[in-house]
């Protein structure tokens, strides 16, 4: 039993606390000073206007606190003092319980305020939307959602269902628990929705992972009413959605809407437009919003333009803009530098990159933290100093995560190193992290090998464990709207055109010179059922897309889930030649911008 609900069992244990009121109550004024006095829980109450001012006094003491305990000390005291249960002091009681549990949703024991707000009302005090709406929070916090639902049912019974504002939080936290149907069906029932119940539906789908729908919502808001015009969250949240599904189209939509209401002068949109350029490939626009923004660049704004360099494969670049921003008086933090980091890495500039990370702790006095780890791991592990990269991992000054494991076996994988990437996985499973994509990359190492038995046995692992892989998924967007492919896909209306479309491009890609890298394929098959199986992956079905419905010169974009295969990137090099069109595909870690037969990543990904 916590601390708190026994605080609402039994107020005469509490004799016992008062060895712990002298350390608060130096804290209140003189009108509230004046209750540590006191010998039992009896004591008269102040007079209304000492009352008042203790109320303000007390408000001011909550919101100040910083630990768990502080709160519990000030609770004991109101009710050693009785103040809170006195019925002409019901109203100010119920502010003062609303007070401490919102400052129990900010602390480190959020459950605490759950708990208060249900023991309360035992009490048979009726609480309020803001009292429930604080409630909710702590529930989201934790992620509990019995808790939360009970809540929500006291909304109901309560008849505060009408309320914009606690509906909100409720979405919210439904969000949270990954309860998008749930979200959803409090967004339906919102009788006067305003902008920001929007916004949380947007913020729902985002963390949802259901970027499209909220690209969608972000149409539907112009004809919702005065009240839910997008404001300047709508936009960097839609931004957000944007640069998840490479979306460039859409967000230029966006950029323009920003200037016509003249959002363009706020930083963090500037920030977002910059970061959503970049990561739709487009450096050019990406550059001009930067360019813009003059003396307001700030920490977040140079990190952006460092990571957008880094990721479409500029390493040199995003070095120097590095360099440039400490230059010009912006000290670079933790996110620059892992940026600037992984810049490297994208570009196999070992030597810049190990004298980078010693500059961070000499220079800056700032310790690497897991992300910078992981940003050396792959730059060591796709240069093939794999020993070098093992050793960092076993001597950081952090514990390693799975993450670090993976980048290692990832580079295992580029140079068919089985003996590491079998010791790599014996660390996963110590560390019950192994996911299915690390057996993909095992899988991956012995095909190459031509083991085909360690294959079988892999394969029939992973049929006992049930572990299922992660389809290959690319999207592309044409005339604002952003189209899906799964590998084998024919849930699109028009596969039958994108299908005769792509095998008519392989004809005259083999003409070209294009030959099917038949390592991609994991299976134990012929040549020409491995050429046969890599036909028909995400990346080519966009492809053959994009080239359909688009006039000839125009740039087909393309977003892919997972790393792009051998065979797919051959593939895309060969039609940037034979077709003169640029070809943009962003995968599960950077951007290929293929032109002229080239990749921009030199076949180093």
């Amino acid at each position: 039993m916590s601390g708190l609900q026994m605080t609402l069992i039994n107020r005469s244990s509490f004799h016992n606390l008062y060895s712990l009121l002298p350390l608060i109550c130096c804290r209140f004024s003189s009108s509230a000073a004046c209750l540590a006095d006191c010998p039992t829980h009896s004591r008269t109450l102040p007079s209304s206007t000492s009352t008042q001012v203790l109320h303000q006094d007390v408000v001011s003491l909550i919101k100040s606190c910083t630990q768990k305990v502080q709160l519990l000390q000030i609770h004991a005291h109101l009710i050693c003092c009785r103040w809170l249960y006195d019925p002409s002091q019901l109203l100010s009681s119920l502010k003062l319980y609303n007070t401490l549990i919102g400052a129990f949703s900010m602390s480190d024991s959020p459950e605490e305020g759950f708990h208060l707000y249900r023991n309360i009302r035992r009490m048979g005090i009726s609480t309020d939307p803001v009292s429930s709406s604080l409630a909710i929070k702590c529930c989201a916090k934790i992620r509990s959602l019995i808790e939360g639902v009970q809540v929500h049912g006291r909304v109901l019974v309560d008849g505060h269902q009408r309320d914009s504002l606690l509906l909100a939080t409720l979405m919210n936290f439904y969000s949270v628990c990954e309860r998008i149907d749930d979200c959803l069906k409090v967004f339906g029932e919102i009788p006067h929705r305003d902008v920001v119940c929007w916004n949380v539906m947007i913020s729902c789908y985002l963390l949802n992972k259901r970027s499209i729908h909220a690209l969608d919502l972000f149409d539907l808001m112009f004809n919702a009413g005065p009240n839910c015009k997008p404001d300047q969250v709508t936009c960097l949240h839609v931004l957000q959605a944007c640069t998840n599904l490479n979306a460039l189209e859409f967000g230029e939509k966006v950029h323009k809407y920003i200037e016509e209401n003249g959002f363009d002068g706020t930083t963090n949109l500037c920030n977002s437009l910059i970061s959503m350029y970049s990561r739709c490939g487009d450096l050019e626009k990406a550059y001009g919003v930067f360019k813009r923004m003059g003396g307001k660049k700030n920490v977040v704004t140079w990190s952006a333009w460092v990571s957008g360099l880094a990721v479409n494969g500029y390493g040199r670049d995003a070095i120097e803009a590095f360099f440039e921003m400490i230059q010009s008086g912006v000290i670079p933090d933790d996110k620059t530098f892992t940026g600037v980091l992984s810049a490297c890495g994208h570009s196999g500039l070992v030597n810049e990159g190990m004298m980078l990370f010693e500059k961070m702790s000499r220079d800056f006095n700032m310790l690497p933290n897991v992300h910078h780890y992981g940003c050396m791991i792959n730059l060591l592990g796709r240069a093939g100093m794999l020993n070098q990269a093992y050793d960092m991992i076993l001597s950081m000054r952090v514990r390693p995560d799975a993450t670090l494991w993976r980048t290692l076996l990832g580079a295992c994988r580029i140079h068919r190193h089985i003996t590491l990437g079998e010791r790599v996985v014996e660390h996963l499973i110590e560390l019950k992290a192994q996911e299915a994509g690390d057996y993909v990359l095992l899988l991956n190492m012995y095909s190459s090998a031509g083991n085909w038995e360690k294959v079988a046995e892999v394969r029939q692992f992973m049929k006992e464990r049930g572990i299922q892989t992660t389809p290959g998924c690319s999207t592309i967007e044409f005339g604002g709207v952003v189209h899906e492919f799964n590998v084998d896909d024919i849930s699109h209306p028009r596969y039958h055109e994108v299908y005769a479309a792509l095998d008519e491009i392989g004809q005259q890609l083999r003409i070209a010179g294009y030959v099917p890298e038949i390592s991609s394929e994991l299976h134990n098959l012929s040549v020409e059922e491995k050429g046969s199986q890599l036909s028909y992956h995400s990346e080519k079905l966009a492809i053959a897309f994009g080239l359909l419905m688009t006039p000839p010169g125009k740039t087909i974009r393309i977003a892919n889930n997972i790393r792009i295969c051998t065979d797919c990137h051959s593939f895309a090099k060969v039609l940037s030649s034979a077709y003169n069109r640029e070809v943009v595909i962003r995968d599960r870690s950077r951007f290929h911008h293929f032109r002229r037969g080239v990749c921009t990543c030199n076949d180093y990904w």
